[in-house]
C-alpha cells in the first residue's frame, strides 16, 4: 500500500506541518467529527477535520520527493501520482471549497497542475465529498508536490461556518 506523503492530513496536530496558512475571518479551527458538520465520515480512522471561517482560509504543504526517498531516476519514469481530499459543509451554512495541486521541478516551476476553484457546496448536501485525481504522463523533472486546499462560508457569519476538509492524501505508485 502506498504511503500518504501529506503530514497531519486530518488535523490531529492542529496546523502543524501546514505552511502558507491563510487565516481569513476567524481562521482555521480543528473540530472532532461529526461536530457542526453533522455528517459522519464514510470510513474509519478519521476523527477530526479542519473548519474554515467566513473569509478565505487556505493551507499548503510542499512535499520534497527526494527527502522522502524517491530517486531522480524513479521520478523521471513518471510514476502515477494520486491525490485525494475530502470536504463537506457545516449543517446550517453553504460553503465553497478549493483545491490546487502542482507538480514542481527542482527550481519550483510548474510541470503539471490540477485545481478546483471555489466550488460551491449546496446547502442540501449533508455528506462528505471526495475529490481525487491521478497525474499520469506529466513529463520528467518532478521533484516537489505543492498541495493547497481551503474555502470559506458563503453566508459570511462570524465563526467557523465554512468548508470542512480532512483526509488529504498524496501517494505515488
Amino acid at each position: 500500500m502506498a504511503r500518504n506523503l501529506i503530514k497531519n492530513p486530518c488535523g490531529e496536530e492542529e496546523l502543524e506541518h501546514w505552511e502558507e496558512v491563510e487565516n481569513g475571518g476567524d481562521g482555521w479551527k480543528v473540530e472532532e467529527l461529526p461536530g457542526d458538520c453533522g455528517a459522519a465520515f464514510p470510513s474509519d480512522g478519521i476523527s477530526k477535520y479542519f473548519a474554515s471561517s467566513f473569509e478565505q482560509c487556505s493551507k499548503t504543504q510542499v512535499i520534497d520527493l527526494l527527502k522522502h526517498g524517491y530517486s531522480n531516476e524513479f521520478l523521471d519514469s513518471q510514476p502515477n501520482i494520486m491525490i485525494s481530499d475530502w470536504y463537506a459543509k457545516r449543517n446550517d451554512s453553504g460553503s465553497s471549497y478549493e483545491l490546487q495541486v502542482q507538480l514542481l521541478s527542482e527550481s519550483r516551476n510548474v510541470i503539471s497542475e490540477f485545481s478546483i476553484k471555489h466550488t460551491a457546496i449546496p446547502e442540501s448536501d449533508f455528506s462528505f465529498n471526495q475529490v481525487s485525481h491521478t497525474f499520469i504522463k506529466y513529463g520528467p523533472g518532478v521533484r516537489f508536490i505543492k498541495f493547497t486546499n481551503g474555502g470559506k462560508s458563503l453566508k459570511n457569519w462570524k465563526g467557523w461556518y465554512g468548508v470542512r476538509v480532512t483526509g488529504s492524501s498524496v501517494t505515488i505508485n
